[in-house]
């Protein structure tokens, strides 16, 4: 007998509602300041150490000494405020210190090398950028690079790096502020996603974004109820640690766990037992690394308290699938979104009507994207921006108005610098129109997504989205590349990993110390997960008559090598 199938229903019966005024730190922070003040609002974890809480009410305190104080370093409304630190509570206080200034947060990653850190900060022309010891060097050796910098604020055990301490700023500074009167249109992030040609793009993400995230992440997350922690390792500078885990767990009034421990999949496994972690965001990539360490998990980690997995950034797959279900006894939720629009498609087995009671909201097929969450409406459209037949591949699109011709809050507001790009985005005019997320994608007869690869050069590895450009010309500023070609190679465990097509300049003998050398180049400048994992020295690239490269010639060779039609 099939399972009852809610999907229709809800979307029927859904509605936005966005008010004209709305602050992401009222809701995620103040109100639960107000009304739950000793809630744990972040336990740090402390591995081997007792875990150090952190309350709603403490947070707030901080949150208001911090507005204080980058208020006296002159940060006004509009500003843009760099905040590269890992998972950590001094992270949640400085992006809620910067919301209710009516600022804009720039959170970077502590994975970024200097290249990339640079660009971003210089063209985010960021005031003020606050840094941890996983940050501090890499930012100070920037500085005269980043004439937009003015101070840079040390926290952690780099509180006396920089030009001034979080504590002692913190400790000068009031506990008293009056939050500014934001607009749910106003910005209140600036997020760099890695684009196909060219530097890295600002996404300019409003506060409402919030509201149209949450249908999504209720869903993925069985509708979140329980009252156990959230933790997922997702970093908090990415779309996926700051809408798929810290807001909305904020939004809430939960708790989340912090941890800056690399991943490993049996301390992962160890962590969310000592806390009793019921609900969490993995990558299919952590989630293939849990099944070689814990092929048994309920047996070798028996406090285990999980209730639900939501998964993104990669394709689940029917083994990860089967894992979870046969295993963990958890049905995982696959969702899918972007950093312009997140949360809008993905599973959810299991909803909560209005009355309380439980009931499915529609069946996870395993190996599919899922369908569009309440308040989206997505199609698979064609080049011309036309809807495609169901069973025809497209791109996966996303409407700026839903199924009630109400505009959907999920959206960004454009590219920072780059209303070119904004525009090219859309199939016709901009925020009403179809987006196109870059994704191409079949809609089957019951409108589940099952997905088909990128439209475009960008892919992801281990959860990561890469664009190849940024990679090509950090290995072609070597003297021993003439030229290069960055395309993804099949990898069981991580989905792709970089793969890099090398021509050596004349002269050049390729040997493995050349390797290693340029995979330390890229290493340094960029991140650890756009590091090519190998490298191919070859006579030729394939070209257009045009002189165009052909990255999608070598992305086909290495999907025939992979399947065994040709030999490596």
């Amino acid at each position: 007998m099939s399972k009852p199938d809610h999907h229709a229903t809800l979307h029927a019966d859904f509605r936005w509602s966005v008010p004209e005024k709305f602050n992401i730190a009222e809701m995620c922070l103040h109100r639960w300041a107000r009304d739950t003040p000793a809630a744990v609002a972040i336990l740090q974890d402390g591995g081997n150490e007792p875990a150090v809480p952190f309350t709603y009410a403490s947070l707030q305190r901080d949150a208001h000494r911090l507005s204080n104080a980058l208020g006296s370093l002159g940060v006004t409304r509009g500003d843009r405020v760099a905040i590269v630190m890992p998972q950590r509570p001094q992270t949640a206080v400085a992006l809620m210190a910067v919301f209710q200034m009516g600022a804009i947060a720039v959170p970077l990653s502590v994975l970024f090398g200097a290249e990339a850190l640079q660009s971003r900060l210089v063209d985010s022309g960021a005031k003020v950028a606050i840094v941890d010891e996983a940050s501090a060097d890499a930012i100070e050796a920037l500085r005269e690079a980043c004439p937009a910098l003015l101070k840079v604020m040390g926290a952690g055990a780099a509180d006396s790096a920089g030009d001034i301490s979080w504590s002692g700023s913190l400790a000068a500074a009031r506990d008293e502020f009056e939050p500014t009167d934001t607009r749910a249109d106003d910005p209140a992030l600036l997020i760099y996603t890695s684009g196909t040609t060219g530097a890295a793009k600002g996404a300019v993400i409003p506060h409402r974004a919030l509201i149209g995230n949450l249908s999504g992440f209720v869903a993925s997350q069985n509708w979140f109820d329980g009252d156990g922690p959230f933790w997922s390792p997702a970093d908090w500078a990415w779309t996926g640690g700051l809408w798929d885990a810290l807001l909305p767990t904020l939004y809430f009034g939960r708790t989340i766990v912090a941890s800056r421990a690399r991943f490993d999949a049996d301390l992962a496994l160890k962590l969310m037992e000592r806390h009793r972690v019921t609900h969490t965001f993995l990558f299919p990539t952590a989630l293939k690394a849990m099944m070689r360490v814990a092929p048994e998990p309920r047996t070798s980690h028996p406090k285990l308290a999980l209730r639900c997995i939501m998964s993104a950034g990669e394709a689940v797959g029917e083994g990860v699938f089967a894992y979870c279900r046969d295993k963990l006894g958890i049905v995982v939720n696959e969702m899918f979104g972007q950093t312009e629009m997140n949360y809008v498609v993905g599973n959810c087995g299991q909803f909560r009507s209005t009355s309380g009671r439980r009931v499915p909201g529609w069946p996870p097929r395993a190996g599919s994207m899922g369908r569009p969450y309440p308040g989206h409406r997505i199609a698979v459209i064609d080049d011309d921006g036309n809807e495609c037949p169901r069973g025809t591949a497209g791109d996966i699109a996303v409407h700026a108005r839903d199924v009630h011709g109400d505009r959907d809050p999920i959206f960004f507001l454009g590219y920072w610098n780059n209303e070119r790009a904004t525009h090219a985005k859309f199939a016709g005019a901009p925020f009403e129109s179809w987006c196109r997320t870059g994704d191409r994608a079949v809609m089957d007869d019951d409108g589940y997504l099952w997905y088909q690869g990128r439209s475009d050069d960008q892919f992801k590895t281990s959860g990561y989205r890469v664009g190849p450009t940024e990679i090509e010309d950090c290995l072609a500023r070597h003297p021993a590349v003439a030229q290069v070609a960055v395309v993804p190679k099949p990898d069981a465990e991580r989905g792709a990993v970089v793969k890099a097509f090398v021509i050596a300049a004349v002269g050049v003998v390729p040997d493995a110390a050349l390797v290693d050398e340029l995979q330390q180049l890229v290493r340094s400048r960029l991140a650890p997960y756009e590091t090519p994992k190998d490298i191919e020295f070859v006579d030729a690239l394939p070209m257009t008559a045009t002189g165009k490269l052909q990255r999608n010639v070598l992305r086909q060779l290495e999907i025939d090598r992979a399947a065994g039609k040709i030999n490596a």
